[in-house]
């Protein structure tokens, strides 16, 4: 069995956990790798993270950030979330208790009993072109955020408008990201038991009240009168694009695979600020 390792960027304690992980897998008869950004802060070998897709699993460690970077790389492998401390709505599993989770894990890996859940992700597609899935959210906005930077916008859902006219922008959240950027936009907090997409403008002038639509939804956004617009995807993955344009958002093909024990979602409510 081969389990990929990613730990926080720049947080020595993700590190001593990462290396205790290592030494314990490899006790095990496992092979554990680790991310470049971890081997650096470990001195020993590592490996991109866009090649943990080839591990049976992914152990992160940090916080909601941390996840979303693994995630991009293990691309369908099962990721166990070890939490340090933060607010937590992906990582459901202690410090105290990470060694004894990841053995748990390769254990059921071994004999075919892991159970697995899978948390959706959208794509943004365009004319001729798609962007990597996101876990918590797609942005289109305009050239900038805040005065003189927005952009005249048209929101539909299967087609039908919702909402028209002049804002910085729209964000559609799946559940998992509500609590993130979403939420700082004034959009809702979604439980992760709830199948929908939430569409959320951003200090539009004239705008509708955010919309949680069906998880299977198409939500398009046109953009025209700007010079250009981005799409943004969980914060990472940046597209411009030349207006007149249209930006479908929709469901993925491919989810999350979450392994080892669930989050208390209210219990992570209480870490936000």
């Amino acid at each position: 069995m081969k389990v990929g390792i990613v730990a926080q960027k720049g947080n020595s304690r993700a590190a001593y956990l990462a290396a205790d992980a290592s030494e314990a897998l490899a006790e095990a008869d496992a092979e554990a790798v680790v991310d470049a950004a971890t081997a650096e802060e470990l001195g020993v070998e590592g490996v991109p993270v866009e090649s943990l897709d080839d591990c049976d699993l992914v152990v992160s460690i940090g916080g909601d950030g941390t996840f979303l970077y693994a995630a991009r790389g293990a691309d369908g492998v099962p990721i166990l979330g070890v939490n340090l401390g933060e607010v937590g709505f992906l990582n459901a599993v202690s410090p105290d208790d990470a060694i004894d989770e990841v053995l748990a894990e390769v254990a059921a890996f071994r004999e075919g009993s892991q159970s697995i859940r899978e948390v959706p992700r959208i794509v943004a597609s365009g004319d001729g072109w798609e962007m990597d899935p996101s876990m918590n959210e797609v942005v289109v906005h305009g050239p900038r955020r805040g005065h003189g930077g927005g952009a005249d916008l048209e929101v539909c859902v299967n087609g039908s408008v919702y909402s028209g006219g002049h804002a910085d922008g729209v964000l559609v959240t799946t559940p998992a990201g509500s609590s993130a950027y979403n939420l700082s936009e004034g959009g809702p907090l979604v439980h992760p038991g709830v199948e929908g997409l939430v569409v959320t403008e951003m200090a539009a002038a004239e705008g509708m009240p955010p919309l949680v639509v069906p998880l299977d939804a198409a939500v398009t956004v046109s953009v025209t009168d700007a010079a250009s617009a981005v799409v943004v995807g969980d914060g990472r993955t940046r597209r411009t694009v030349s207006p007149p344009t249209e930006i479908r958002i929709e469901r993925s093909d491919s989810p999350v695979r979450l392994a080892g024990p669930t989050s208390d979602f209210f219990e992570a409510l209480g870490k936000l600020d």
